[in-house]
């Protein structure tokens, strides 16, 4: 298969500086006001603090688990900006900001994670941006998405020529998910079907400790070219362009293009959770090279270069830590949801078994209070 070079608008050092391979995308960045570029560094910089403080609220004890998503906020944010309201979005489990992005209260990523619930937020109501629930399970939701995609061609929610009435399935997932053998048939569906999907991987170098050139002997991105999903990959600590190619991806699968698969090279500085401790297998000299790469930093240069000033900046830092700050205080005031909850929302209507378990652990509860007495 033939590679072809990543796409890149930024600089390391935050200079406007497209590569060739750019130049078919520089288009989509015409669709951008100076309002939008600032919402760009404002979520990337309230998404890394509040991911901080809900390392710090793992730690502290408020959570059994927390998921780290410092270093990859340019290739979520403008990924999902590049989508419309009607799009859907998949994510996997460290998706932080782009549930930002689409609205949904990050208190709910808390929740799910402290175990007060099983999905965290209602993926139905308008509010959260047809932001899907979370997955844990490497991989699965890629079906899930390429179904949901199905969906949208037998609704004729595909290729009508209306933008606000096309709509497209966007599914993240990481470089170990690749190797997974769902997402080959997710590609495999996808394909033949020519469903509207994009399908975003994050190859943050490490599927926990496993280096992703152990994982594939070629550049990810062309493994979906082997099922006839087209490819492209791009530098994902880029914000702009990750945008412009997955605005792209999205048009395309849209209009009824099919399928597109995006592979954008960023870096998980931290752990894969606060559970993994990955001094144990990386090196210092390959985080150090990530770290002069960060898509903050970058992009901070890129908007100073641009006349922005340190009252914008300071002001993001502010926002930021309010944004925390309430977190924190919501978090901590948290109590255990009623235990019955757990059998609520495993159908989408009542089901007479899911009753008849409530009933009995009721029951069973109820019990120990009668000994008491």
């Amino acid at each position: 298969m033939t590679e072809t070079p990543t796409v890149q608008f930024l600089s390391v050092e935050g200079e406007f500086a497209p590569t060739e391979s750019a130049e078919e995308y520089r288009s989509y960045l015409d669709r951008l006001s100076e309002t939008d570029l600032q919402e760009f560094y404002r979520k990337m910089v309230v998404v890394r603090r509040f991911d901080g403080e809900a390392t710090n609220l793992q730690r502290q004890g408020q959570m059994a688990l927390w998921v780290p998503s410092h270093g990859q906020e340019g290739a979520q944010v403008g990924s999902a900006f590049a989508a419309r309201p009607q799009d859907h979005l998949f994510p996997s489990y460290r998706e932080h900001a782009v549930g930002l992005v689409r609205g949904i209260d990050m208190l709910a990523i808390v929740e799910l994670l402290r175990g007060n619930t099983h999905g965290g937020w209602d993926p139905t109501d308008p509010t959260n941006g047809n932001f899907h629930g979370y997955c844990l399970v490497i991989g699965s939701h890629s079906l899930h998405a390429t179904g949901y995609a199905m969906g949208l061609q037998r609704d004729g929610l595909v290729g009508t020529g209306d933008p606000e009435v096309d709509a497209a399935v966007l599914c993240y997932f990481g470089d170990g998910a690749t190797s997974q053998g769902d997402v080959s048939e997710a590609f495999v569906f996808s394909a033949s079907s020519q469903t509207p999907n994009v399908f975003f991987l994050q190859n943050n170098q490490w599927a926990i400790s496993v280096p992703v050139s152990v994982q594939s002997r070629v550049p990810l991105y062309l493994r979906s070219r082997g099922f006839g999903v087209p490819s492209v990959q791009i530098d994902g600590n880029d914000v702009l362009a990750s945008y412009a190619v997955t605005a792209k991806a999205l048009d395309d699968a849209r209009g009824g293009g099919g399928p597109q698969f995006i592979e954008a090279l960023t870096y998980r500085i931290g752990a894969h959770t606060t559970s993994d401790d990955p001094t144990k297998y990386r090196e210092n000299a390959e985080q150090e090279f990530w770290v002069k790469r960060d898509p903050i930093v970058r992009f901070e240069k890129y908007l100073r270069g641009l006349g922005e000033g340190d009252a914008f900046f300071d002001g993001v830092k502010a926002e930021a830590d309010d944004y925390a700050a309430d977190i924190r205080a919501r978090t901590l005031v948290l109590e255990a949801p009623p235990i019955g909850t757990m059998f609520d929302h495993v159908y989408s209507e009542p089901h007479p078994v899911m009753t008849e378990q409530k009933l009995w652990l009721e029951r069973y509860e109820a019990s120990f209070q009668e000994e008491q007495a």
